[in-house]
């Protein structure tokens, strides 16, 4: 793991961008992260409904959408906003 990157233990839902935010710093920038919903059924193999669910999916996958959101940024893989996306 990169230690230039970090990401602390926060995820929020946005259920207007059916997506999970999750922070990252690099070189005291912060960088909103985002995974969104589908890719997180996607890889659950189910439907999540509620916020529960959601975020208890998204902690389950924290690890890998990590080193995913890591690649984007060391990749500089920005969206026009400088957030990065996943799914």
């Amino acid at each position: 793991m990169n230690q230039d990157i970090l990401f602390a233990d926060i995820q929020t839902w946005d259920a207007k961008r059916q997506a999970v935010s999750f922070p990252a710093q690099q070189a005291g920038a912060l960088i909103d992260c985002w995974v969104s919903l589908g890719w997180l059924q996607q890889r659950t193999a189910g439907t999540l409904v509620n916020e529960a669910d959601i975020l208890s999916a998204f902690i389950h996958l924290r690890f890998d959408l990590e080193d995913l959101a890591e690649e984007k940024i060391e990749d500089e893989d920005f969206e026009p906003d400088g957030s990065v996306v996943i799914g």
